[in-house]
């Protein structure tokens, strides 16, 4: 296990999980943190095939750590943010599906990062909220794009302007999360869920992945040629011979 102050690293298997480790903060995201993230997306562990990211101290990630505030001028502002969209983008489009394990804060910049994981578990404690508006700011780490793709902008706008807070079976019914699950389950769930997610073919994960986000900012027609050329991709594949062979033998496949 890899363990640094603020970012730990454990390998399960083929699952990498790691850990935002702020306790005290509420794993609040400072520059710190997010260059950890940054590094560890860059060049995760080659054996792994799926991430499982989640916090410590009973909370997934605040937002941003306004105690370590650097007051920037509009260039520096906008850079940082873009800098804040670049790691977001190396957690959904890196190629290694990310499993968010949530519970208690999933608030501004968390609910940035966990809306750039694949698949989010919510404890029963867990809070989602975009508190900007309050604080006289606006969104900069993806949101809206990436929440106002789950919610839609009318819905967001009203989160933002009242501050209002949604929690896990909101979230469930809203698309924040994907699972609602008990207290101290999230983390179980979400290390099955990677277990199962790892048997997949690697080919058909990475398309998954990068394909379906992308095809949804495109055309119809452009949409459908693209799914033709994955399909035509992982289709011919050798993984996809063996998951034939695997389901006409009545076997589990095991894939590259």
């Amino acid at each position: 296990m890899t363990d640094t102050e603020i970012l730990k690293v454990e390998m399960k298997g083929d699952i990498a999980v790691v850990t935002m480790n702020r306790p005290g903060k509420r794993n609040a995201m400072n520059d710190q943190l997010l260059a950890a993230l940054d590094g560890f997306f860059s060049n995760p562990p080659a054996e792994a095939k799926v991430v499982v990211l989640t916090g410590v101290d009973g909370h997934y990630c605040s937002g941003l750590d306004l105690s370590e505030h650097v007051a920037r001028d509009a260039e520096g502002t906008m850079r940082h943010s873009r800098n804040w969209h670049g790691v977001m983008d190396k957690i959904q489009f890196g190629g290694l599906p990310v499993v968010s394990a949530m519970f208690g804060a999933v608030i501004g910049g968390g609910l940035e990062l966990a809306t750039s994981t694949h698949v989010r578990i919510a404890e029963p404690s867990t809070i989602f909220q975009l508190p900007e508006g309050r604080r006289g700011i606006y969104v900069g780490g993806g949101a809206s794009v990436r929440v106002g793709r789950i919610l839609g902008a009318d819905r967001m706008t009203e989160m933002m302007l009242t501050g209002r807070k949604y929690g896990a079976d909101e979230g469930l019914a809203l698309g924040l999360a994907h699972y609602s699950v008990g207290e101290g389950e999230a983390l179980e769930l979400a290390m099955d869920l990677a277990g199962k997610i790892a048997k997949n073919a690697g080919m058909s994960n990475y398309v998954m992945i990068h394909a379906l986000a992308r095809i949804e900012d495109m055309s119809k027609q452009d949409g459908l040629f693209t799914e033709s050329l994955c399909a035509a991709l992982t289709q011919t594949s050798p993984d996809a011979q063996e998951g034939l062979r695997a389901f006409l033998e009545k076997r589990t496949p095991t894939f590259r």
